[in-house]
């Protein structure tokens, strides 16, 4: 099971996500309370550089916006919303992640690996997930929106996803993360992950 941290902002969480070893961690440049300068989330990142996938989170990004964080926060994967891809100049080298949401058209075509999410990032709300469960069936399907501890064992039995994207629910206050709760929320995942479906 795939297993993104998103929204880091403190040495703390950076070293609680590579302690847990997750497989990404994600930096917001976008208007959020975890949003971050692209010189800010390079120092954040520096650590864990080679350990785990250091993800750009954006939405609707300008292309001097994107420029400025490939140049220098050197992002190993660029999140943002399926439709920004059509128009952003990205280099070869650098992946995509593209975010559907809740209620929005799905792209066509269907990109190999979706991160489907609620309206609006990092709220803390559950989407629907018989409507994520269908999707997951046609790619790979990282499921964000409102999972936590308690939900997230249910979830996966539910939507059966290729990952699971966290923030909101693994924080002690806006846009701080707990790393206790980091921990709590990776146990989970792997339990249900290994759990017979």
């Amino acid at each position: 099971m795939w297993i993104k941290i998103c929204g880091i902002t403190t040495p703390a969480a950076v070293e609680a996500a590579l302690e847990e070893r997750v497989d990404a961690i994600g930096f917001v440049f976008a208007r959020s309370v975890r949003e971050l300068t692209p010189a800010a989330a390079a120092a954040l990142a520096r650590a864990a550089r080679g350990r785990v996938s250091c993800v750009a989170v954006t939405r609707h990004p300008s292309q001097t916006a994107v420029d400025e964080i490939v140049r220098l926060f050197a992002p190993d994967l660029l999140q943002s919303d399926a439709e920004d891809f059509a128009t952003l100049r990205l280099p070869d080298s650098l992946e995509t992640l593209a975010v559907v949401r809740e209620g929005a058209p799905l792209p066509a075509p269907l990109p190999g690996r979706v991160l489907y999410e609620g309206p609006d990032s990092g709220r803390g709300r559950v989407i629907d997930w018989s409507v994520a469960a269908a999707l997951a069936c046609h790619t790979q399907l990282v499921l964000a929106g409102g999972l936590n501890e308690a939900n997230v064992s249910r979830s996966i039995a539910q939507v059966q996803p290729f990952g699971v994207d966290v923030s909101s629910g693994v924080e002690e206050r806006p846009g701080m993360k707990s790393p206790a709760a980091i921990k709590r929320f990776v146990a989970a995942v792997r339990a249900a992950a290994a759990a017979p479906t």
